[in-house]
């Protein structure tokens, strides 16, 4: 055999090397920067980077558990206490990925926040506020545009590989975009925004080598669904077709790092949800 490959599906590694995979790229030496890096699917991917050789700055809310989190991962993660909706925040958080790691090679987006109300209580007469379907499309799309556009901006000064490739975004959408139950407007049409800008982003991106690609998670065990009672939790997970389990941090890390180790993967929404459908 003409090279070598090196991997282990759910270990650290996931480098693949060799003559015959030139261009396949690798984590290790990456730079990462996680938003909603401090908890569920975001602290996974933070703690995957780093395992696999890269360094990831861990972006998230002030009172998040971000900087104990990053102490505990080492001097190859840094914290940056950051609301994605803020301009300067975001800019901030860009900036430490450069000055403390010296470039930004990927932007993962698993920052969000949902409600669960119907658009009209007919038996109370009151409408789904207005006020909270603004506050999670803003933070949902605006804030996952905004990182995109300010974190583009350092990748676009990184020298291109042989295949012209500087830097990959992925974006964490949801099963939800597809098949939204009752009481997920306005989440439902947050994370179906985040689907339909995925793929104009990846053309107007792709003349400077960056790549963008959307997740969309199916039901994982997050702290939020930790939260809810063991019987609700099993239920859910006989729901899922196969695995017939929720879906674990690590194996939503291991499609980022897959992601960005994969140079052909652009442009595209990934579901990851053992084949669950949701119902009504």
């Amino acid at each position: 055999m003409n090279g070598s490959v090196t991997y282990t599906i759910f270990g650290m590694t996931s480098c693949l090397g060799g003559a015959n995979m030139a261009n396949i790229r690798c984590v290790k030496g990456m730079v990462g920067l996680v938003t909603g890096g401090a908890s569920g699917l975001g602290r996974a991917t933070v703690e995957r980077l780093v395992q696999c050789g890269a360094s990831a700055v861990i972006v998230d809310l002030p009172s998040s558990d971000g900087e104990a989190v990053a102490a505990s991962l080492g001097e190859r993660c840094a914290f940056a206490p950051t609301d994605v909706t803020s301009e300067a925040d975001v800019r901030s958080a860009v900036s430490l990925a450069k000055d403390k790691f010296g470039k930004l090679d990927l932007a993962v987006n698993c920052a969000g926040i949902a409600v669960a109300v119907k658009t009209y209580n007919f038996k109370k007469d009151l409408p789904h506020s207005l006020e909270d379907f603004q506050r999670v499309i803003n933070v949902n799309i605006a804030g996952t545009f905004n990182v995109i556009r300010l974190a583009v901006g350092e990748m676009g000064k990184n020298e291109p590989d042989a295949d012209g490739h500087r830097g990959c975004i992925v974006n964490t959408a949801s099963v939800a975009a597809f098949d939204g139950q009752v009481g997920q407007a306005a989440y439902s049409a947050s994370k179906g925004g985040i689907v339909g800008m995925t793929l104009p982003i990846a053309r107007d991106l792709a003349p400077m080598g960056i790549r963008v690609v959307t997740i969309a998670p199916g039901l994982f065990s997050t702290p939020l669904l930790a939260s809810l009672p063991e019987k609700v939790r099993s239920f859910l997970a006989r729901q899922v077709p196969f695995p017939s389990r929720l879906g674990d941090p690590a194996e939503f890390a291991h499609l980022v790092t897959s992601i960005a180790e994969n140079p052909m993967i652009n442009g595209e929404v990934i579901r990851l949800d053992g084949a669950i459908r949701m119902q009504p």
